[in-house]
């Protein structure tokens, strides 16, 4: 038994034969790319700006794809040679930029009944901690220790592989891994930069990849002829060993519901609500 993952046992014969054809990660990425409309989230990141609770646009990106999350769950899955897995957390994992140009990265755990506020104070929270120069999180930590041992990195770094495609990784490595979450999301747009289509890794459990870019005019036909709509662009990967493109489709055409009326990333999710009804 993995460590970071629950054997899924119940699924469509197919999911359970293509991971011997498909043996990679890379072997199955289907992308997309997600337009979704800005107006109805600069409407409501201003008017949560004048009432003094601030949100940003990767605020709203993770908590609708938290939502979507536990109505798709099939989304958290990942293969681990070759057989399929849930994630027995969510998490997402994410570059931040430091002030001297290096990267830093690690990952966010979420919570079911986290909202876009939540979610924000834990992205400030991430953003702050792995920006500081003069403090190492756990990656960095680990890859030092690695880096020092020289002649024995190869074989070490060989050994990591061996044991994360068996299940036998260490927690300790698991949690250190940005390799290791539900979900890998970028804002390029932060840099000015366009979406792209991030490979997902083979090493580690990641099945979906996100990239934020810069905002773009998408034309649309209306009772007044060709519109423009200033949309958020996303660059979306998805591992297709885990679910139907079907089962896809319907996920992300939700995810665009979420954002279409973000009011609805408020508060804890209806189903959260009732395990706290219950308990």
């Amino acid at each position: 038994m993995r460590p970071d993952g629950i054997k899924v046992k119940e699924a469509d014969p197919m999911y359970f034969l293509i991971p011997y054809f498909l043996t990679r990660r890379y072997d199955a990425m289907n992308m997309i790319t997600v337009d979704v409309p800005e107006e109805p989230m600069r409407r409501y990141m201003n008017q949560k700006r004048r009432e003094g609770t601030p949100v940003s646009h990767l605020a709203l990106v993770i908590t609708a794809y938290l939502r979507v999350l536990d109505e798709f769950p099939a989304l958290n899955r990942f293969v681990g040679n070759k057989t399929i897995y849930e994630h027995k957390d969510k998490t997402v994992s994410m570059v931040v930029l430091r002030p001297n140009g290096e990267d830093a990265m690690s990952k966010i755990y979420l919570e079911s009944s986290d909202d876009v506020f939540s979610i924000q104070k834990k992205i400030t929270s991430y953003i702050d901690e792995n920006r500081s120069i003069e403090e190492q999180n756990l990656l960095d930590k680990w890859m030092a220790r690695i880096v020092r041992m020289k002649l024995l990195m190869s074989i070490f770094l060989a050994l990591v592989r061996f044991m994360d495609r068996h299940g036998f990784l260490p927690m300790a490595l698991v949690k250190a891994s940005p390799f290791h979450a539900s979900l890998l999301i970028s804002n390029l747009a932060s840099i000015r930069t366009n979406h792209i289509y991030h490979h997902i890794y083979d090493f580690g459990s990641t099945s979906l990849a996100i990239t934020m870019g810069n905002m773009h005019e998408i034309p649309r036909r209306s009772k007044d002829g060709i519109v423009f709509d200033r949309c958020l662009p996303l660059g979306i990967v998805m591992d297709e060993r885990i679910a139907t493109g079907h089962y896809f489709a319907l996920a992300f055409n939700r995810f665009r519901q979420y954002l279409a009326k973000p009011e609805q990333l408020e508060g804890p999710p209806k189903k959260a609500e009732e395990k706290a009804a219950v308990n």
